[in-house]
Formats: C-alpha cells, structure tokens, sequence
C-alpha cells in the first residue's frame, strides 16, 4: 500500500530490553518457545504467549491463553487492535509498536518514587515525572490535563515547589468554585465602588502571586468572555482590575490544569483557540489510576504514612480488594476508602463492586461533591451515548457522525477520550468504520 507506515516492536523494558524487530510478514508469534518468530527471554511470558497479526499498517494483538495474561496500556486483554505509541505488557517484558523508519531514543525514566505529593513507580508515572523534573526549572506557562482526582492540584503545587519561584507566592484560583460573576474580580482586582460591595481597592489573583506563580483549576470553566483578558494576561503579563483604566504589569509563571479536552472545546466553540494554545505550550497528562495499578500498594503506604498509620494498618485481603478495584474516582477515592476503612474498621469497607443496576447514575453520585458529581455524571452520559451510537451504526463512524450530528474528528475524539476508538494510530484506510472487517 503506497504511502503505507512500516512498523516496528522495541523492547523497551525486561531481559530482551534494546532489541527491535521489523514487522514485514502477515504473523508472528512470540513466547519463549524456539519455534516462535519472537522469541522473549522472560520466565513470565509463556512458550506461545501473544500472535500479532499485521496488515495495512495496522496490527492485531491475540493472546493465546497465556498463563500469566498480556496488557496494554495497564488494562489486561485477550484482544485488541494496537495503536501507534502503545505498550504491551508480557510478564516482565515491555514492547512498543513504532514506526520502523524513525530514530528511536533511549526512553529516559525518572529515578524518582515521588515529585511532590505525587506517588508512582510505574513507567507512566515516571515518564511524568521526567517531564515535570524538566518544566519545573524552566518559566513557560504550563497545562496539567488528567481526570478528576488524579493529583492536578499536586502537580501544580510540587512544580512551584521544584522552581526557581519556590520562596515566592502561590496563589491558587478555582474557576469551577466561584460564583461567574466574581471571576472577574478575583483574578483581575477591582478598584472602589466598580460594582456593588466593592468598599475599597483589592489586587486579584496575578497581582497577589507577582513574583510567584497563579495556579487556574479548571480552566476549561472560564467564560468565553473573560477568556481574551486572560489570554493578554498570559501574552503580555498585564492586568487592569476591574473599573480602572490602567494596566498593571506582573511577573507571573502560569499554571492552568483542566479534566475536560480542550481541544474538544475548541471545536465545540466553548475555548478560544488562541488561548488554548498559549496554555499548552508545555503540557502533561497525569494518567488515571486504572492505567497504573501496580502503583496502588505504594500509594496505601504512603496514605496510611500521612494518616500516622503503620502499614499493618490494613490486612492483606483489605489490599487485594483495592487493587483490584478500577478507581473512576481516582486516587482522590482511593484516600476517601482508606481513610474510612482506617477510621471505622474494615467492616466499613465500602462494596467496591458496580452498583446494582437498578441504581441511577445521579444516585451513585448524591454523596460527592457537587463539582465532582457533576463531572462523572457527564463523562458517564458521553460514554453511554457513544456506545449505543456506535452499535446503533454497526461501527461506521462516518454514519454515526451524521446521525449524532458531531464533526467526524471530534467524535473521534470522544471514542478515543472513552477508549472506545480500537484502531491503531495513524491514517490508514477510509476511517470510516471503527472495525474495518464487518
């Protein structure tokens, strides 16, 4: 197929780890078995372990009843189409499927357990942390994307922390929990008498951190009004409090961190486009706990730790109970449980199984936080949504779009965004049906 990617596996992780192998045949098997064409030196793996079948520039995974199981991404699978970029996991092994022309470079990973209040040891922690450890010392404005309860919040403070800012203010700014109509004057200021209540003079949030940094949570919340005031704030490092006529300059280092897409936004005509560019200059994603599993037991110690609890604090199946557990609401949940657990008794032990069906969602989420409620209440709506439009449609995307009435890319996506899309990455085909063979 003219045009078509060549592919490649690098080992990236395990005894065979730096060794590559061009994928040009139709099949491969690997296992630690001779007779495999891949052969993976890895007690783990099992002697026919994964076949691998490749066409069209794209490549399909199959366990073969392996007795230790074959992940992708942190999620176990028997089947699964593999992206460009993505890492399977066999036993103790790591390989990523990569375009076979590109040169690769070593896969640096942090040395780190921890940066700031963030805890991991997984490879995607630790290439996070890669990547904080070199935006901390820089200036640029930087963009935390992750769900709900994955430690944005942490991030932000731990990079403060970690820059040359570190002994200046940091003022922290969440846009999801002030009333719409005193954003304005808590970012910005106000001078007396610009609005009813205004008794005297008050610097904003850029003015209060000059030195320092400003931390905007959730900034996908602010209105599309005030968004050009603080795309200059951002381009200029200037400030005009509310009723006053002159611009203030500030010396600011910008941190915005958002559990919504973005650049779904954009398309949907809720953010600016220029803004959300001059946000992500630098950016990193802070993955969700089911992504990174073997991360929950240091994550347990290290709350039990900070509750002043020591780890026989919780038995052995109370920690196999919780790492089994998928986390929707991430590690913010996770220290909800533990804290509960530790404070009532493992009685308490929340059922962490799905609630019964004929549960509601609003239901499952009276006891949250209003924002947090409101955020799994709407991720759930999508995903539903988009699995009965899928199955509605037979998998044809370009179907789907017209009756859905949602841009093509964007309801791409959204798919991706739900792990709904299985292609692998790239352009092959007509993309016109999410599974090519029906």
């Amino acid at each position: 197929m003219p045009g078509q990617v060549q592919l490649k596996l690098l080992v990236i992780s395990g005894p065979d780890a730096g060794r590559s192998y061009p994928l040009t045949n139709p099949e491969y098997t690997l296992g630690k078995a001779p007779p495999c064409d891949i052969i993976v030196n890895d007690k783990a793996v099992s002697r026919q372990h994964l076949k691998l079948e490749v066409r069209e520039g794209l490549v399909r995974a199959t366990d073969l009843g392996s007795r230790n199981g074959s992940f992708c991404e942190g999620l176990r699978f028997s089947e699964l189409e593999v992206r460009l970029g993505s890492v399977i996991t066999l036993g103790s092994t790591q390989i990523k499927l990569v375009p076979a022309d590109t040169r690769q470079r070593s896969v640096i990973l942090s040395e780190r357990d921890h940066f700031g209040g963030l805890v991991g040891t997984s490879r995607k922690m630790r290439e996070a942390f890669t990547l904080l450890e070199r935006m901390s010392v820089g200036s640029s404005d930087i963009l935390i994307q992750g769900e709900t309860g994955t430690g944005k919040d942490l991030c932000s403070e731990a990079i403060h922390q970690e820059s040359p800012r570190k002994n200046e203010p940091f003022i922290i700014v969440d846009l999801a929990g002030i009333a719409p109509s005193l954003v304005e004057s808590e970012l910005f200021g106000h001078v007396k008498g610009a609005f009813t209540g205004a008794q005297a003079d008050r610097a904003g949030a850029f003015e209060r951190a000059n030195g320092g940094t400003v931390f905007l949570d959730e900034v996908g919340e602010l209105s599309l009004e005030l968004q050009p005031r603080l795309l200059r704030v951002l381009e200029r490092r200037q400030v005009k409090r509310v009723g006053a006529n002159d611009y203030r300059t500030v010396n600011v280092r910008v941190i915005a961190a958002t559990h919504v897409n973005l650049e779904d936004a954009v398309n949907a005509g809720k953010f600016r486009r220029d803004l959300f560019h001059r946000l992500a200059v630098l950016r990193v994603t802070l993955p969700p706990l089911r992504e990174r599993p073997e991360d929950i037991p240091l994550l347990i110690d290290t709350l039990l730790e900070r509750m002043g609890r020591p780890p026989s604090a919780l038995s052995d199946q109370t920690r196999a109970l919780l790492s089994q557990y998928p986390w929707p609401g991430n590690i913010r949940e996770l220290r909800n449980v533990v804290d509960q657990v530790v404070n009532l008794g493992e009685d308490s032990l929340p059922d962490l199984e799905p609630a019964p069906e004929g549960m509601s969602a609003a239901e499952k989420t009276l006891d949250l936080p209003f924002k947090e409620a409101k955020e799994q209440l709407i991720e759930g709506f999508e995903r539903d949504y988009l699995k009965n439009l899928l199955e509605r449609c037979e998998g044809n995307i370009s179907r789907a779009s017209r009756e859905a009435d949602i841009d093509r890319v964007y309801l791409r996506k959204l798919l991706r965004k739900h792990g709904l899309d299985t292609r692998a990455g790239g352009s092959g085909g007509s993309g016109d049906d999410l599974n090519p063979e029906d």
